[in-house]
């Protein structure tokens, strides 16, 4: 029965995170070249729907994780969570009827289609929030001990590289040339909302699981915003500052990453995914090896070799990758290769070290909430300053009049050569974090 019980939680770990990794990879990534695709070629309502959603994930955490704790429950948010995911992923797809496929020069159809736009993408990762932010990933840290960290370390970073490779090659395979983008949303709509379903019948909670009320809910739930209690573990502090200084940079290029390769190298959609996802195939192989300096407490070591290679990678791509020295029908690139998997393996083994570094120093009764702080700076705070760094950027080095006179903004190896500079900024608090580390006798 135990042996039967364990193959149950890690088939639930890689199925809810495969599942989640999925949703969001298409919000990060198949969302904005939607837009571009199906609205304007305008970053600004990129930066607006990353920005709104970012604020609609960290009310959610915060929300969710108060009441996750006082109930010492996760499965119901887990399974409710997923399934509205699912259900409002499909709804986000129905934007596009509004301009019929783009709205050209007309300004009332583009703001009406941008507001709907930003909305439907709230209301989804406010629920998406609710089931993989908290619920799952609560969940999972409430199963965590000494014997698995490396192992669940390892997994949660991994599966955003994987959703990202089955994302992205099967996400453009179902988008196509047709740019048939409502079918890729059923798709992945449907395999979220099954894992949900699926959760209800077959998750349990930890049987150590118990309520935390420690007052009123609005006493708890404000209780998060005593920063003062929080910046006591300093060590953590660092750890999340590191956490959100990385994904500022990481989020000021990835976010217009597909439409860089799309629009602007001008590959299509399903050779951009081949590319990517051959690439970080091979940089997810890294986290094997990793896991065991992890487990020897090295994750400091590992957060500063990611942060390196990443910067390289994505140097790489920002200096020596053009339009004109790349072959779009071809996979065979190997400079644009050379940078995605350096990308993708420094970006794979900083999640794995800094998710195996932080999960631990999470006070037991509030470790949900402790999960909406998480949040805060790793969606909030990066998805509202990224766009202030990249949008700009977007609008002086990529401006372009296409055929019918519309001026578009494409993303182009400028927004990657400041990115390259930008995420070595993770140091200036990765140091500090790194000495609490050692003081501490990890």
């Amino acid at each position: 029965m135990k042996k039967k019980n364990g193959m149950i939680f890690w088939v639930l770990v890689w199925g809810l995170g495969i599942a989640g990794q999925l949703c969001w990879n298409m919000e990060n990534q198949w969302f904005n070249t939607f837009v571009y695709a199906k609205i304007a070629k305008d970053p600004t309502i990129i930066s607006w729907m990353v920005g709104v959603s970012a604020a609609a994930t960290t009310l959610s955490t915060f929300l969710f994780g108060t009441v996750s704790d006082r109930q010492g429950k996760r499965k119901i948010l887990v399974a409710v969570g997923y399934i509205l995911w699912g259900i409002f992923t499909i709804g986000f797809g129905l934007t596009e009827f509004i301009t019929k496929g783009g709205a050209g020069n007309d300004a009332k159809l583009l703001l009406t289609a941008g507001i709907a736009v930003v909305a439907s993408d709230a209301v989804m990762s406010f629920f998406g929030s609710m089931g993989n932010d908290i619920g799952l990933n609560a969940w999972i840290n409430d199963h965590m001990n000494e014997t698995n960290r490396g192992q669940l370390g390892a997994a949660i970073a991994t599966q955003p590289i994987i959703g990202t490779i089955i994302g992205t090659v099967v996400g453009g395979m179902l988008v196509g040339a047709d740019d048939n983008y409502m079918r890729l949303f059923i798709v992945m709509g449907v395999a979220v909302i099954l894992f949900g379903v699926l959760s209800l019948f077959v998750m349990k909670d930890a049987e150590g699981l118990a309520p935390a009320k420690k007052g009123s809910f609005s006493k708890q739930f404000f209780s998060i915003f005593n920063f003062g209690e929080y910046l006591k573990n300093r060590e953590l502090a660092w750890v999340n500052l590191a956490l959100a200084v990385y994904f500022i940079a990481f989020n000021m290029y990835f976010t217009h990453i597909g439409n860089y390769m799309i629009y602007y190298l001008g590959f299509t959609a399903d050779l951009m995914g081949f590319i990517e996802g051959i690439a970080l195939i091979l940089a997810t192989l890294l986290t094997i090896p990793c896991t065991r300096l992890l487990n020897r407490g090295k994750e400091p070591v590992v957060a500063a070799a990611a942060v390196v290679i990443n910067s390289l990678g994505v140097g790489i791509m920002g200096l020596f990758v053009r339009p004109d020295n790349i072959n779009t029908q071809s996979l065979f690139n190997p400079v644009l290769f050379i940078g995605i998997f350096l990308l993708g393996t420094g970006y794979v083994l900083f999640l794995q070290a800094i998710t195996a570094w932080s999960k631990p120093l999470y006070p037991v009764d509030a470790r949900g909430q402790f999960e909406g702080i998480r949040i805060l700076f790793f969606v909030l705070i990066p998805m509202i300053i990224a766009p202030l760094i990249a949008n700009p950027i977007i609008k002086r080095s990529g401006e372009f009049v296409d055929e019918n006179g519309f001026t578009e903004y494409l993303p182009t190896h400028t927004l990657l050569t400041t990115g390259a500079v930008l995420v070595l900024l993770t140091f200036l608090p990765l140091i500090p974090a790194w000495k609490h580390h050692k003081k501490a006798g990890h």
